[in-house]
């Protein structure tokens, strides 16, 4: 059940990642216009392997603020880090995330989404919507940022349970132990252990 909230939780994120190119959308209608798109990728049986991996990292690279996700994911020790170990956390972050998921969203299997409320206050935003497979129903909020005249992704909150937050409590321990870079160290062992887990090694 856990892998399974864990697909729902990415292959809902997707939905945010190639926003069409009109201007001053709210955060809801960029959701909603998506959606179909990310599914068609998903969907498409003539795409696979290394392309289709490719594509969807393009799509999330496209579309997630990587900087404030890392911000709020190290909290207190964002501040106390050097530039280049700020750099170094959003460069294996942002690698980590997408290593961590890919192989997982190429398991799609016809879920749904329904859209909820939108709250946005200035540059911040919440869109609530529902993921639907079979009988089982989640709740996903998506937290965003408006830059110019588009919508990122900082963070997901899964039946209440925040992606940074989780993230945060496991590597501030890490980061008070070990210091950075202890935690450097982890996060590239656990890339390396995804990626070869995927095939992405091996060129499949």
């Amino acid at each position: 059940m856990r892998c399974f909230k864990i697909l729902i939780l990415i292959s809902c994120w997707l939905s945010l990642c190639v926003l069409p190119a009109y201007s001053a959308a709210s955060p809801k209608a960029q959701v909603q216009a998506t959606v179909d798109q990310v599914i068609d990728v998903l969907r498409d049986k003539q795409l696979q392997g290394k392309p289709r991996r490719q594509t969807l990292s393009s799509m999330i690279r496209a579309r997630f603020d990587f900087n404030i996700m890392s911000q709020r994911t190290l909290g207190k020790y964002w501040r106390t880090a050097t530039e280049a170990e700020q750099e170094r956390f959003v460069s294996l972050f942002s690698e980590l995330l997408e290593a961590s998921y890919i192989g997982r969203i190429e398991d799609y299997s016809d879920e749904t989404v329904s859209y909820g409320e939108e709250k946005i206050e200035e540059n911040r935003a919440d869109v609530a919507t529902t993921v639907h497979s079979g009988n089982t129903h989640i709740p996903i909020d998506y937290r965003l940022v408006l830059k110019g005249d588009d919508w990122f992704v900082y963070d997901v909150v899964i039946e209440e349970v925040s992606l940074i937050r989780n993230y945060r409590s496991t590597y501030g321990e890490i980061v008070r132990k070990e210091n950075f870079s202890g935690l450097f160290k982890r996060m590239e062992e656990k890339i390396a252990e995804l990626r070869q887990s995927s095939g992405e090694t091996t060129g499949q």
